[in-house]
């Protein structure tokens, strides 16, 4: 069944919620800026048992608040942001229980094979998620990196799911174009995703109150998780409480 996934997401060393395409070098539209630190939501993820949450690095200024994360809740929260072969085990070994790895795969605009079998043997494919995040196209989705600006040649599509499967743990895809703006969950996007993927998947992007996740619990026949940001009561929103999500993720087992 579709389980409710935290998250922590770091941007100039305060955890806030932003619209995810409007991130970019002078900074982002923000939705939520903290009074707290990284360590309080993990430890409230702690003491709730919320697991496969992941704490994500969106620029630089991020590395003190990203320890502290993975120190309070050890092996409880994913790490992205960032990661590439020369950091990768330092994250493992500072508590994450997985690293998140994107743009490092991507060479000019092109997926590397290379770079996901050198990161590979830094991880392990147990402790490697892979994300996917996209940018809708004409033609279907597509994988952006650089915090989302940069849409590559790698289309989101079931052959390619299951060939990239094979190497990584899980799959988390945020839908860009949605994140941030609590209009509603990629349902198309989340069908997709629901068509056979042969790891664990995390969707983000769009999600606004409960019955999202119901929706998406539907939609994937309980194969594809949900994290919900901005519209979570913890983040300064109105649609949704941490306690109902607790709820949801204790009936649905």
């Amino acid at each position: 069944m579709t389980q409710f996934r935290p998250c922590i997401d770091l941007h100039q060393g305060k955890v806030k919620q932003i619209v995810g395409g409007s991130l970019n070098d002078k900074g982002a539209k923000e939705n939520f800026i903290s009074d707290y630190d990284a360590a309080h939501y993990a430890a409230l993820y702690r003491e709730h048992n919320l697991t496969g949450g992941h704490v994500i690095a969106l620029g630089k200024g991020n590395h003190d608040e990203v320890m502290s994360a993975l120190r309070t809740y050890p092996n409880g929260l994913q790490f992205g942001g960032g990661v590439n072969t020369h950091n990768a085990e330092s994250y493992l070994k500072a508590g994450a229980s997985h690293v998140i790895v994107t743009s490092y795969l991507f060479e000019n605009g092109e997926f590397s094979w290379d770079r996901l079998d050198k990161i590979k043997r830094e991880t392990g494919t147990d402790r490697l998620v892979l994300d996917l995040s996209c940018r809708r196209t004409k033609d279907g989705w597509y994988i952006a990196t650089d915090r989302w600006q940069t849409v590559t040649s790698t289309q989101i599509n079931m052959d390619n799911l299951i060939e990239l499967a094979d190497h990584c743990d899980e799959f988390l895809i945020h839908a860009a174009d949605v994140e941030g703006l609590q209009g509603g969950i990629d349902e198309d996007l989340v069908s997709l995703l629901a068509q056979g993927c042969p790891v664990a998947v995390t969707y983000a992007g769009g999600a606004r109150s409960l019955n999202d996740l119901k929706r998406v619990n539907e939609l994937s026949n309980g194969n594809v998780d949900l994290t919900i940001g901005s519209a979570l009561d913890i983040f300064g929103g109105k649609g949704v409480t941490l306690d109902e999500c607790i709820h949801w993720n204790q009936a649905e087992k």
